[in-house]
């Protein structure tokens, strides 16, 4: 299993919506798209092809599952209570629905807000690669943009302001912590913390919001129990303090009872792919790409790679891809190629962690690009039966995800100008109430998402 930490600029606690001090930037819809990586094509080579819209489907043979690896990862499921965002079609159970929407504050602006009692917390798209870029993790500085910023995939808008949405949707709703009540004796509270990117002043800030680390950065949630949903670098100015920052959480929350572990990310996967193989060519299926340009085109910081160490590409590589705790499915990505790599969690996290031990270039990208698609769980019929099917399989009642951002899951529009960011307020429920989106929009000046499960009913 893993361990995690994450930051972020807002949370929810009691009602109230907190905004984080941090540095987020709103990006015009030609210069980036946060959630969705993509590598350059080659002067004269296709461009990678990455599904970004449609529900995933795709899959091919798994990678063999099983082995003696369990050694490797510690932690396991619980139970607790959690806020919301819903999706206007009708839930399968009408206690999932949430509360009325709050007024949002502004995103990046830190509020006083009541925390909870102390708690327990927790895309890119290949292309085939541009001219071979400067040193590992060197992007160049994109005109109008801030240097610690490099651009990312370009078929996605990047949300300035929240536009009008669309007649039939309503946007997220204010998430309500419920009291830090535990279902089983001995299990403090549950949580969990979406996409960091790197905002490690934004994580900091909503992990102190929710009394889960006190002025020192350290552990003060007890017994609570604390997962991260993955993707901790790029785009964001810190990623290696992010992962630094979870490892620490880590040791701390064990000490005193509790535990926060942390989930592989398609952003990890990229690192890591970087990291080992740089420029070496591989097959995009729609052309030859490489780790280094995909990683610099999807937010790839130099400082991170420079400071990137040995065991933290070690924490990385050993990250589980999906946990179980308190009926919650946790995974990364919104996608169904899980499915892939074997019928029980175990045999998922098994399979992954070898592949990624066999350090064999095609075999991690193959892995990348997976978890890069997004979108499964979306549609009004087959989005629903994707996320029974893959609960069918691995247990649990809703499935909780990261990686693509609220405001893409609504349908919202940027506007041109740029000049505000999107209005998330929550987690977004959707599919029937079956599934919790967990991707604030940190990336785009939204928010940094931290959520106590079960969401208040």
């Amino acid at each position: 299993m893993t361990q995690g930490a994450g930051q972020g600029p807002d949370v929810w606690h009691d009602g109230a919506t907190t905004g984080g001090t941090g540095t987020a930037r709103t990006l015009s819809p030609a210069q980036t798209a946060p959630g969705a990586p993509v590598a350059a094509p080659q002067p004269g080579t296709p461009g990678l092809p990455v599904d970004t819209t449609g529900p995933q489907t795709d899959r091919t043979p798994p990678v063999t599952p099983g082995g003696p690896l369990s050694a490797l990862r510690a932690g396991g499921p619980a139970p607790a209570p959690a806020p919301v965002h819903h999706d206007p079609r009708p839930a399968a159970d009408p206690a999932l629905r949430a509360a009325p929407p709050t007024p949002g504050a502004d995103p990046l602006t830190v509020t006083a807000a009541a925390p909870p009692p102390p708690p327990a917390p927790g895309g890119p798209e290949p292309v085939a690669p541009g001219p071979a870029p400067a040193a590992p993790g060197a992007p160049g500085p994109v005109e109008g943009m801030p240097e610690e910023y490099t651009p990312t995939a370009r078929d996605l808008p990047v949300i300035g302001a929240a536009a009008a949405v669309p007649e039939g949707r309503e946007p997220t709703m204010v998430d309500v912590p419920a009291a830090a009540t535990s279902g089983n004796e001995g299990d403090g509270p549950l949580y969990v913390v979406g996409d960091v990117h790197g905002y490690l002043d934004e994580l900091r800030a909503a992990l102190r919001q929710f009394g889960i680390i006190d002025a020192d950065n350290k552990w003060i949630a007890g017994n609570a129990r604390l997962w991260f949903l993955g993707d901790f670098t790029d785009r964001g100015p810190d990623g290696i303090g992010v992962i630094e920052l979870v490892m620490q959480l880590s040791a701390e929350a064990a000490a005193a009872g509790g535990y926060c572990k942390a989930l592989m990310g398609n952003h990890e996967l990229l690192l890591l792919g970087a990291k080992r193989f740089g420029d070496t060519p591989v097959n995009s299926g729609a052309g030859t790409a490489s780790f280094q340009a995909a990683w610099l085109l999807n937010g790839g910081q130099r400082t991170d790679m420079e400071r990137l160490a040995d065991h933290h590409v070690q924490w990385m590589s050993r990250l589980d891809a999906m946990a179980l705790a308190d009926n919650h499915l946790l995974v990364h990505s919104d996608a169904s190629c899980y499915l892939d790599y074997g019928s029980t969690i175990e045999d998922v996290n098994d399979a992954i962690t070898e592949a990624l031990q066999r350090n064999d270039a095609e075999e991690t990208w193959e892995l990348f690009r997976k978890f890069t698609k997004r979108f499964a769980f979306r549609e009004e019929t087959a989005g629903p039966a994707a996320v029974r099917d893959m609960l069918d399989t691995f247990g649990g009642k809703r499935i909780v995800h990261g990686h693509s951002p609220i405001p893409y899951l609504l349908g919202e529009v940027d506007s041109e100008d740029g000049e505000s960011a999107p209005n998330v307020t929550g987690p977004h429920v959707y599919a029937d109430g079956l599934a919790i989106a967990m991707d604030g929009g940190v990336t785009m000046g939204a928010k940094l998402l931290i959520a106590q499960l079960p969401l208040v009913q």
